[in-house]
């Protein structure tokens, strides 16, 4: 009898670690991960990389590091879309793919919610050749200002004041300083701003946690605007305060005011919402029990709030547990088991040895939140990656 074929779309945190644990479980099936990439990248730390603070190989490692090869073919290809009805992965490159059941984990997309000149002259942290491109960039502006004294060069803008911008702007502020010296710059002639539709930064931490975030940023020299982003001419940033409308020239825009599940869950045919499918308790899709999503691409209704949890790596490698336990039930005839999340905290870095957090109901701030930061960090390495690369690739200092 021909084995069964388990397909895996993503080597991010949900599919390398559903893949991690199939292959202990050994389901009587063949095992196939596809993904753009030969590496893993830790999304967590990508703010790092686009400030300039770490380099790109730090965050990443090999996926061989996971793959066992006698039990698992990949595949490095970009996937275009699926087709439900013949069963089939179409790659960019290679001959498509059947599958009996079918993993998609496949990540996210920043989502500029249809703001004019966001494509063109907007920068987005997403995955590492977009964070190498707002690293040269940066620098590339403060070479020219060498050249020109163009002021407008050393105005570095972030749109949208959630946990991403502010672990970026805590790298940049750590920066900044050192491309300051090299480029003999006056200190004053640089800004960084921070634009907000609302004061309420941080919105997923209580308010004591996200004014001291807040105040320790401003405390480094950012600015604080209140102000919905409407427009990008590749000069100008131009912005919304109520009915007033006002610009800013800066030679950098980098946004953080959104994301949205893969373009690919889209065009393969899925009823879903800014990339997100809102799946079944086991993580199967309505009509397509042979498929479950997980991560970015899925949408988990909290029964508390009636909304969908917050997509984060936490989440996403909980979720992969329970994938890789219901793929193995339905190859074997078995019942599947619900997901439940069990949340266990989360903190957001202000750069080296700052950060703020709440962890199993405790409140943490300053150096104690920077030191669980690199905890979960490293916990998270070791989930998927093993011991050795977390020895390799750990934050220890």
């Amino acid at each position: 009898m021909e084995k069964k074929k388990i397909v895996i779309l993503g080597a991010g945190y949900g599919g390398l670690r559903t893949l991690k644990k199939l292959q202990k479980l050994k389901p009587n099936a063949d095992l196939i991960i596809i993904d753009k990439n030969n590496y893993h990248c830790e999304t967590t730390s990508l703010h790092e990389v686009a400030a300039g603070t770490a380099d790109a190989d730090e965050i990443c490692y090999s996926i061989d590091q996971v793959i066992d090869r006698k039990r698992t073919l990949f595949i490095q290809d970009t996937v275009v879309r699926v087709e439900r009805e013949s069963k089939r992965v179409i790659l960019q490159d290679s001959e498509p793919v059947s599958y009996d059941y079918l993993l998609i984990g496949l990540g996210f997309e920043p989502e500029f919610f249809g703001i004019q000149g966001m494509d063109e002259y907007g920068l987005a942290i997403s995955d590492i050749p977009s964070v190498k491109k707002i690293r040269h960039h940066i620098e590339d502006q403060f070479k020219k200002w060498g050249d020109d004294r163009r002021k407008e060069r050393l105005i570095i803008v972030v749109g949208g004041a959630g946990f991403t911008s502010f672990e970026f702007l805590g790298e940049l502020t750590n920066r900044v300083p050192h491309l300051i010296a090299r480029h003999r710059v006056d200190r004053g002639l640089v800004r960084v701003i921070c634009i907000e539709p609302t004061p309420n930064a941080l919105p997923m931490f209580n308010r004591h946690l996200a004014e001291y975030g807040a105040n320790k940023l401003i405390d480094r020299g950012v600015e604080f605007v209140i102000g919905r982003v409407s427009e990008l001419d590749g000069e100008r940033i131009f912005y919304k305060d109520g009915n007033e409308t006002h610009t800013l020239q800066a030679g950098t825009f980098i946004w953080t005011g959104g994301v949205s599940g893969s373009s690919v869950v889209g065009r393969s045919g899925f009823e879903q919402h800014r990339g997100r499918v809102v799946v079944n308790t086991d993580l199967t899709v309505a009509g397509n029990s042979e498929i479950l999503i997980i991560g970015d691409c899925s949408a988990v209704i909290d029964p508390e709030t009636g909304r969908p949890y917050p997509t984060t790596a936490q989440i996403a490698m909980q979720q992969a547990d329970c994938a890789a336990h219901n793929l193995y039930a339905l190859i074997e005839g078995s019942p599947t088991k619900p997901f439940v999340f069990k949340f266990m905290g989360t903190v957001c870095s202000l750069g080296r040895d700052d950060a703020v957090g709440e962890i199993m109901g405790r409140n943490l701030k300053g150096r104690p939140a920077s030191i669980m930061k690199k905890v979960i960090e490293n916990r998270s390495l070791v989930k998927i990656g093993g011991v050795e690369t977390m020895i390799k690739k750990g934050r220890f200092s």
